[in-house]
C-alpha cells in the first residue's frame, strides 16, 4: 500500500515510517500539513494517518479540506488527543478510525491493514459484494457512491459507513451502543450526541427527500433500517 503519514515527532514519525516500510509499504512522511495537503491533493494514497496535533494546519485540518474536495481515502488518526470529544470531533471531520498515543506498533499495522482492505474491495468471487442495495436505495462499497430512485446522494465518509452498517442488516434492531462501538470504535458514552446528530444527517440524505422512509427510530430501543 502506499501510506501518507503527517507525524511532526522526530523520533516516533521515523519509527513508524520504518516499521510500515519492513512490512512492504511505501510511505511518504511529511512533518508539515501544508505539504501533507498538497501530496494528497496530488497523489493516490491507500491509507493516511494523521497526528492532531502538528503546528500549523493540523491534521484535523488536512482531512476537512481532502473530504471537502471529495476524498474518500481511508483516515487514521494518530495522536495523543485520546478525550471523547476529540475523538468524535475526528471522526466528524471524516476520520475512520483513531488510535490515541502511547500504542503499539503491531495495532497501528492492523488498523492500516483493515483500512486498506476496506478500500481494496472484495478481489476474488465469492467474497463480499461491491454493492448493497434495498429497494431504490443502492450503496456501491467501492466508488463510495450512494443514488436513491437514481438521484445520487453526497455522503460524507461517517455517514457512508453509517448507512453501510445498516444496509448490511435490514430488518433488525440496531442499539445507539451497537453504534457507538462498530461505526465510531467508542464505548458507551450517554453524554454524547454522535449517533443521533449523524441519524439526522443521514434521514435529511436519503428520507427526507423521497417518499418512503427506509430509516426508523423504536423509541428506548434503537433503530431500524428497511423495515
Amino acid at each position: 500500500m502506499r501510506i501518507l503519514l503527517l507525524e511532526d515527532d522526530k523520533h516516533l514519525g521515523p519509527w513508524v515510517t520504518g516499521g510500515l516500510r519492513e512490512e512492504g509499504h511505501v510511505v511518504d512522511h511529511f512533518t508539515d500539513g501544508k505539504d501533507a495537503l498538497l501530496a494528497a491533493m496530488g497523489q493516490e494514497y491507500d491509507v493516511l494517518i494523521l497526528d492532531r496535533m502538528v503546528p500549523g494546519l493540523d491534521g484535523l485540518a488536512v482531512l476537512k479540506s481532502l473530504r471537502a474536495s471529495k476524498s474518500q481515502t481511508p483516515a487514521l488518526f494518530l495522536t495523543a488527543l485520546g478525550e471523547v470529544d476529540s475523538r468524535v470531533e475526528g471522526f466528524d471531520a471524516g476520520g475512520d478510525d483513531y488510535l490515541t498515543k502511547p500504542f503499539a506498533f503491531a495495532e497501528l499495522s492492523a488498523r492500516v491493514n483493515a483500512l486498506g482492505r476496506r478500500r481494496e474491495g472484495p478481489t476474488s468471487a465469492g467474497s463480499e459484494p461491491t454493492e448493497l442495495r434495498f429497494a431504490d436505495l443502492s450503496l456501491n462499497l467501492l466508488s463510495r457512491q450512494c443514488e436513491r430512485a437514481g438521484q445520487p446522494i453526497e455522503l460524507l465518509a461517517k455517514e457512508f459507513k453509517l448507512l453501510e452498517y445498516f444496509m448490511r442488516r435490514p430488518g433488525r434492531l440496531v442499539t445507539r451502543t451497537m453504534l457507538l462501538e462498530q461505526v465510531w470504535d467508542m464505548s458507551f458514552d450517554p453524554t454524547t450526541s454522535v449517533v443521533e446528530t449523524h441519524i439526522s444527517r443521514l434521514r435529511a440524505k436519503i428520507d427526507k427527500p423521497f417518499e418512503t422512509e427506509l430509516l426508523r427510530t423504536r423509541r428506548g430501543e434503537g433503530y431500524v433500517f428497511g423495515k
